[in-house]
């Protein structure tokens, strides 16, 4: 069972990785880049400070870091414990997929994708009381996970766990944000 699952793992990436060409790897190469996606951080912030305030903004910055300290954290333990091979490190695949970047660090499960979702959940759940369309901040976790697969880092179940225990870590700090700041008003 589990051999077919990683074969079914395999066959994915090796198509949604195949869907890249040499035109757009540079793209893709920025958007892999949290540095680049800083404009949009900024704008996030700048709509939960506005509606927030100073002092809970201040606390949700505090959370933040602490969620990503733990999600990294998290990543990191289960990279060294499962030490599962990058895509681009795996022998049998290298003849068969793009890889536009490597690293001899392991994939199990992604660091991007488990960041990118705690944090957006958790901005989720606090703007989407005040603004209609806060559902569009998924884009982010959907497009900067995508984007490991694109360059040949992660198989689609390092993106797919990622995103489950970051929506999990998320929701969960959303909830103590909640009981011990926002409701504290």
């Amino acid at each position: 069972m589990l051999e077919k699952l990683i074969d079914l793992d395999h066959k994915i990436f090796i198509y949604l990785n195949g869907l890249g060409s040499e035109t757009f790897d540079n793209l893709w190469l920025l958007i892999t880049k949290q540095i680049y996606w800083t404009p949009f951080f900024l704008f996030i912030f700048y709509l939960l400070q506005k509606k927030l305030g100073w002092k809970k903004f201040g606390y949700y910055i505090l959370f933040t870091a602490i969620l990503i300290l733990i999600c990294d954290q998290t990543a990191n333990l289960f990279k060294n414990s499962f030490q599962r091979l990058r895509p681009c490190n795996v022998e049998e695949l290298k003849g068969m997929i793009r890889i536009v970047k490597t690293s001899n660090s392991f994939s199990f499960f992604s660091g991007h994708a488990v960041n990118s979702m705690a944090t957006t959940v958790f901005g989720f759940m606090i703007l989407k009381q005040f603004y209609k369309h806060s559902y569009l901040l998924f884009l982010f976790p959907f497009i900067f996970a995508y984007s490991r697969i694109y360059l040949g880092l992660h198989f689609p179940s390092d993106i797919l766990t990622g995103y489950f225990f970051g929506a999990t870590f998320g929701f969960l700090f959303f909830k103590l944000y909640q009981k011990y700041v926002l409701n504290k008003s």
